[in-house]
């Protein structure tokens, strides 16, 4: 290979859990190559990229895609129902700057690869047109992937009560029970029935037995990139290499540089990531860490988009309020109600939006310093790497998952949606670094302050549980996984020889 390579574009999606491991992708991809990395945005999102990215990698640019005139009539939940005219837009946009980049240009060759959002790949005709080889990224783990895949094959949906169906293929301890494959209706839908066409795509997996989507989108790529590795995830990459017949890599887990090189120390979330609004400062966080003793801090946080319902919540705080552990527990906006996907195309949210959600009113008085409510933004991998924090309850967003995983933090998981439920199973079953919060009907229809009180006592005193993720935990004693780098280095490769 000679000279410098072509430019590499990377098109993500717009939520943050997607945008995060995209901007982190962008820096392995330059450090691993010679090329440009090209980050494609809509304009309105800019502000939810590090201000120094550039700054700090010459070799990326950001591409920044004008939606200002998507003015699609609004819902009551202040949303264009008319999802398509966005895509429209953004698409226009991607077509143009191929165009006056690519072929106006002389002697300009075009981009090696296109590393695209799996929930993007509405825009793929767009690079095919143009010869532009696709690499599909799952910003999720292996094991939702594969063990969705597997329930599909193994005909899921009409498992006996009784049942326990093995997922020929993937670890025995990953076999699906009956309750496994029950769901909890969001907003008001049955589990996995979405509205085509009001809010935009349909978001999270389809219910277990169903075929999966991904076999569709990821159908003309060249390679599909997880957001794993190998030491974590190894078995369940190899499974889904052997059903799709096309190289299949573990390119993360795509964390913050600080993260990696902060292996057993306190990582500071205010060298890697904006702070947004809250009611307390990261020191004050920090501060009140140090003070308890070790292994005795549950942190409590569920996902920006999803989480339990109001009754649920309320049943939360009842069993913190009466628990003799120390907690961090952060509460979003907008908690506990129903609400639509996130708003991917800079809609403003509805003037007639009123509802805050559910706080609880009192609880701090009633705990006095043995807990803290955080009010929005908190310093997640500040408080996953303090050696006070000894369990996380989680919804197992991946994101977060991965980051506690890699904090040797063992996890109650109450997963909400989609690959939650997967990536729950892969902490409790097959790393064991976790339990449930509850299980069968208690899980899907209602989580109750016994279940949550028992959970939190069970995963605080569970030392083998403590053992296991600790050990897993010396994984990344190293830092960035030494297979991750390998496999981003194998698509440099590849695409440049293309």
């Amino acid at each position: 290979m000679g000279g410098v390579i072509a430019d590499i574009l990377v098109l993500p999606f717009f939520g943050q859990g997607h945008l995060n491991p995209s901007v982190e992708l962008c820096k392995r991809l330059s450090s691993c190559s010679k090329s440009k990395v090209i980050l494609i945005i809509p304009s309105h999102l800019s502000s939810s990229i590090p201000s120094a990215l550039h700054e700090n990698n010459p070799c990326i640019e950001l591409l920044q895609i004008d939606l200002s005139n998507h003015d699609g009539p609004r819902s009551a939940h202040g949303h264009s129902p008319d999802h398509e005219l966005g895509n429209r837009k953004m698409g226009q946009g991607i077509e143009r700057f191929l165009t006056e980049k690519y072929k106006r240009v002389t002697g300009q060759c075009r981009p090696s690869c296109v590393v695209m959002d799996l929930m993007m790949s509405w825009s793929k005709e767009i690079f095919l047109r143009e010869n532009i080889p696709i690499a599909s990224f799952f910003t999720c783990g292996a094991a939702s992937t594969a063990m969705e895949y597997a329930a599909w094959k193994a005909q899921a949906h009409d498992m006996r009560p009784d049942e326990t169906r093995v997922l020929t293929g993937l670890p025995d301890c990953v076999a699906l029970k009956y309750s496994d494959t029950k769901r909890r209706s969001l907003g008001g839908r049955p589990p996995g029935e979405h509205e085509p066409g009001k809010h935009g795509p349909d978001f999270g997996l389809r219910d277990p037995g169903q075929t999966p989507r991904w076999l569709d989108d990821g159908d003309d790529s060249a390679a599909l990139l997880f957001n794993t590795c190998r030491e974590l995830e190894g078995p369940f990459l190899n499974y889904i290499s052997k059903q799709v017949n096309k190289p299949v890599l573990g390119v993360g887990p795509l964390l913050p540089d600080t993260y990696w090189k902060s292996i057993g120390t306190v990582v500071h979330d205010r060298d890697s990531r904006s702070k947004r609004k809250s009611n307390y400062t990261e020191d004050e966080v920090s501060q009140w860490l140090d003070s308890k003793p070790s292994k005795s801090v549950i942190y409590i946080a569920f996902g920006s988009e999803v989480g339990p319902d109001k009754e649920e919540y309320e049943q939360l705080s009842d069993a913190l309020g009466d628990s003799k552990w120390s907690f961090i527990w952060v509460i979003q906006p907008g908690s506990g109600r129903p609400k639509p996907p996130p708003l991917v195309f800079g809609e403003k949210q509805g003037s007639d939006d009123k509802d805050e959600g559910f706080f609880p009113v009192g609880l701090e008085d009633k705990v006095g310093n043995r807990g803290i409510v955080i009010r929005g933004w908190a310093p997640q991998l500040l408080i996953l790497s303090h050696p006070s924090t000894g369990g996380f309850l989680s919804h197992c967003g991946w994101n977060s998952t991965v980051e506690a995983i890699g904090r040797g933090v063992p996890i109650l998981a109450w997963p909400i949606r989609g690959d939650q439920y997967y990536n729950a199973k892969l902490v409790v079953d097959y790393l064991k670094t976790g339990i449930m919060v509850a299980t069968g009907d208690s899980l899907t229809k209602m989580v109750k302050k016994s279940d949550i009180a028992q959970g939190i006592d069970s995963l605080m005193n569970d030392k083998s549980v403590l053992e296991r993720a600790i050990k897993i935990e010396g994984t990344f004693e190293s830092g960035f996984p030494s297979s991750s780098v390998a496999s981003i280095k194998s698509l440099i490769e590849s695409v440049s020889n293309n």
